[in-house]
């Protein structure tokens, strides 16, 4: 790119002054393509213009026409800054997180009835946590394993009655027996040891019990003790401690080659390794991004006490940024543990390199897509709605977001279907969209560029129909199926052309994740809400009727057969005349819905 062509540029940058602050590029139609922080803005600004650029940093200048800059007072606040511009305008050349789920810990309650569960919010009150983990099978392992040894209760409300656990002996039962705190502080103390790296106490408890069972020819029962014991050495194999400070700390690290860089996360625990994390991006040529990414990744992750980093450069914005005790180590153990982190992500990037190849650029994809469908501009926001139901039971629909082509979950949505023929697929589309687009407007949040529905031309006109009612201007596509009920083309909702797509190709793949991306999600709501509806009654959602009043219906009337005939008279006994027209309307409607279907059937 020529920088004389572009004379506004030129003057631009020419009134930069060497000073921090955030500066915003903007394409043609003034959309933000990518914020970035600057010890001195005008010497980081011009350098996109005058150094060769290869790869995305060469497509992002090409697209360049006008920049904006925000001065701040120090490189802290510019990072700040820039994180916060990133996540406002989703900057398609930027290194966005997207996955905002925070990594789940082992909570231990620490009074009445203590009990333990995986969870991903640590500032309610009243448990000992411990964590975090980098995914919630290593923690769910913990906690099977900790349940089979200690009879702690299973459920987070207690039950009116005794359940299998007790039956089985892995249960004290708080239901129905009033458990003794001592015994209950003897129990919480050894699962924290085991918590904290130390398996003594349990594997000799456990090996005493073993050696029992077999004195008194109990073979099976020993036998039990003795795969508990293997468990647990399984576990902790991986937890052997490598600090003995017990301190929480975290070590980052990176590796570069050929233009990517692989920033690895691993986590401490009181001096344990509970597993890692890890990122590949394509980068510019300093290590702007790995401030980004670190940055990004304490917004949703608990901070620990030190962060061991593999730069002298990084350490004092990082610690400062973050306002935690940074380390860059020269020597010792730390230094070890560095050396062993920056080795682990130099074979993450070997290990991309031989097996994904850098999966494809996806902002080529977007913009083939965007050549495909003849859009004016780069999708670069997706949204994909499905339905879900069966025979019209628990009817629901879903819509996936993706954002520069990458799954941005925590903008997923939800719907249960409100019309009343949930069989009727159209309808529900022509709802969920309707509710999507209108609540956008109301909220004043930016449109999608694309929509995409999983069901040919009928859902097509569907959603053109709801884009006409609501005024907007968002283009529609389809992904249509062939007789074996495969997808293998892309319908353009504006023209009705029918857009064939060459299997294998790049495209196709990205759409068929994107496909079953919302498929998945549609799927797996619905499962949800019938798992649900399994154990819902009448009474349910009636003002008035609690779980006392609801108790002792269900031991009176436990079908809503048996409410065929009662009289109100019978129902004042047991709850006020308001419940009585609820519960009564809720009966009445049931049974028009079922006597319609069987005329319908007749």
């Amino acid at each position: 790119m020529n920088i004389d062509d572009y004379p506004i540029l030129k003057e631009k940058i020419s009134l930069l002054k060497d000073e921090p602050g955030s500066y915003q590029m903007k394409d043609g139609d003034g959309n933000i393509i990518y914020v970035g922080k600057a010890k001195s803005l005008v010497k980081r600004v011009k350098q996109y213009f005058t150094r060769p650029q290869s790869g995305k940093v060469l497509r992002m200048v090409l697209e360049i026409r006008d920049f904006d800059i925000i001065k701040t007072s120090s490189e802290k606040e510019a990072l700040i800054l820039e994180i916060s511009l990133i996540h406002k305008y989703h900057p398609k050349y930027n290194v966005m997180l997207m996955d905002d789920k925070m990594y789940p810990f082992i909570a231990l309650k620490k009074e009445k009835d203590p009990y333990l569960k995986i969870t991903r919010n640590t500032k309610e009150k009243g448990y000992y946590y411990f964590g975090p983990f980098p995914n919630a099978k290593g923690a769910r392992k913990i906690i099977d394993l900790l349940n089979k040894i200690y009879p702690l209760r299973k459920c987070q409300y207690l039950p009116k009655k005794t359940c299998l656990y007790y039956h089985l002996g892995e249960c004290l039962a708080p239901c129905i027996n009033k458990i003794d705190e001592e015994k209950y502080q003897k129990i919480t103390s050894s699962i924290l040891s085991f918590l904290k790296g130390d398996d003594r106490d349990i594997i000799n408890q456990l090996t005493l019990k073993m050696k029992k069972c077999s004195e008194d020819l109990e073979f099976e029962k020993a036998n039990e003790y003795k795969l508990l014991i293997s468990d647990i050495k399984s576990i902790t194999s991986s937890q052997k401690i490598i600090f003995n400070d017990m301190v929480d700390r975290d070590v980052v690290a990176y590796s570069i080659r050929e233009g990517y860089i692989c920033v690895i996360f691993m986590l401490y625990r009181k001096g344990v390794l509970l597993g890692k994390n890890h990122y590949i991006e394509e980068m510019e040529d300093d290590l702007d991004i790995l401030q980004n990414i670190i940055v990004q990744f304490y917004m949703k992750n608990p901070l620990p006490k030190e962060l061991i980093v593999p730069d002298i450069n990084l350490k004092d914005i990082v610690s400062e940024t973050l306002n935690v005790r940074t380390i860059y180590p020269q020597r010792g153990e730390k230094k070890d543990v560095l050396l062993m982190a920056i080795k682990n992500a130099q074979e993450m990037l070997e290990t991309h390199f031989q097996t994904a190849k850098l999966e494809d650029d996806v902002l080529l994809l977007l913009e083939e897509l965007q050549d495909k469908l003849g859009m004016k501009k780069t999708p670069l926001d997706i949204e994909l709605y499905d339905n879900s139901h069966t025979t019209g039971y628990e009817a629901v629909s879903a819509m996936v977001k993706y954002i520069n082509g990458k799954k941005c979950p925590q903008s997923y949505r939800k719907f249960k279907i409100n019309q009343e023929n949930k069989q009727d697929d159209l309808a529900s589309m022509e709802e969920v969209l309707t509710r999507r687009i209108t609540r956008l407007k109301e909220e004043k949040s930016k449109l999608p560029d694309l929509i995409i529905v999983d069901g040919g031309y009928n859902q097509c006109q569907v959603a053109m129909n709801v884009k006409m009612k609501e005024n907007v201007d968002i283009f529609i596509a389809g992904l249509e199926k062939n007789d074996k009920h495969e997808t293998d083309s892309l319908i353009n909702a504006q023209t009705g052309e029918l857009i064939p797509l060459e299997k294998n190709t790049p495209l196709f793949f990205l759409l068929m994740r994107m496909q079953d991306e919302v498929h998945r999600y549609a799927i797996t709501f619905h499962r949800k809400q019938r798992e649900k509806s399994k154990y819902k009654t009448i009474y349910d959602d009636i003002k008035g009727i609690g779980e006392k009043r609801k108790y002792r219906l269900l031991q009176l009337y436990p079908t809503i057969e048996s409410l065929k005939n009662v009289t109100e008279n019978e129902l004042l006994q047991i709850i006020p005349e308001d419940c009585i027209k609820q519960l009564f309307k809720k009966r009445d409607d049931y049974f028009k819905e079922i006597s319609s279907k069987r005329k319908m059937m007749s």
